[in-house]
């Protein structure tokens, strides 16, 4: 079966006196409906590897594969609207804009992204917010919810235009413990109904909760398995 998404000898290298290697020639294959976490010591490459597969950072070599199409021909404009269609991003701070509400922070990708109209698109937006217990939020401006409410709201906005791909970099690393949990149990869920869900983490208690662990060391992948049963609140750096 074509996967997903497919990373084909990835490779970031940063130019300069003393060049610098990102990511070194990493071969990984995402089935559809599946949970990735990416964990590692802090600087070894988890948060450029997912930028590549995310489509924000062009590799020096290699290239990622979308359903076996192949995109490293694409230039930024098509990259950009490949990105808005298909991938929905979570990072460890919200970034939701201060100034708009809840539900205009989510209405922002359906906006740009122009496919529905205005009545489709407000019932889309609460839509998802009722289902991340968001609705009663809607109306808030960010400055008034808590962290564990600001990522939920962070999520309904990166599912605005139901895409097939979900990339977290660290999406709970601002949260507490069970915060954190709730996040990563969202994101489970959100694999089950096929989303292909990938998550940077340093938490190895919360990767353990995924389908699948890859684990990066100096940019190379050292290892590639199944969850085993570590306790929440795992230590590591960030990236």
């Amino acid at each position: 079966m074509t996967p997903a998404l497919q990373a084909v000898n990835l490779t970031r290298v940063l130019p300069g006196p003393v060049p610098t290697t990102l990511v070194a020639g990493v071969d990984l294959a995402f089935a559809a409906g599946s949970f990735t976490a990416i964990s590692g010591p802090s600087g070894s490459g988890k948060s450029s590897l997912l930028y590549l597969l995310g489509m924000l950072d062009h590799p020096t070599q290699g290239e990622v594969r979308l359903f076996g199409e192949p995109t490293a021909a694409l230039d930024d404009e098509q990259r950009a609207r490949l990105r808005l269609e298909r991938f929905g991003f979570v990072f460890q701070f919200h970034f939701l804009l201060p100034e708009f509400t809840v539900l205009d922070n989510v209405l922002l990708p359906m906006r740009k992204l122009g496919r529905l109209g205005t009545s489709a698109m407000r019932a889309h937006a609460m839509a998802l917010l009722d289902a991340l217990d968001m609705a009663s939020c809607a109306g808030k401006l960010p400055a008034a919810l808590s962290g564990g409410q600001r990522q939920r709201a962070a999520i309904a906005r990166a599912l605005a235009n139901d895409p097939a791909f979900i990339m977290a970099d660290e999406p709970t690393g601002a949260l507490d413990t069970r915060n954190a949990a709730a996040v990563f149990a969202i994101l489970g869920g959100l694999a089950r109904q096929g989303r292909t869900v990938i998550a940077v983490t340093h938490d190895q208690g919360l990767a353990a909760t995924a389908d699948r662990r890859v684990r990066l060391v100096d940019g190379r992948v050292v290892a590639d398995d199944a969850p085993v049963a570590v306790p929440a609140g795992g230590g590591g750096g960030t990236d």
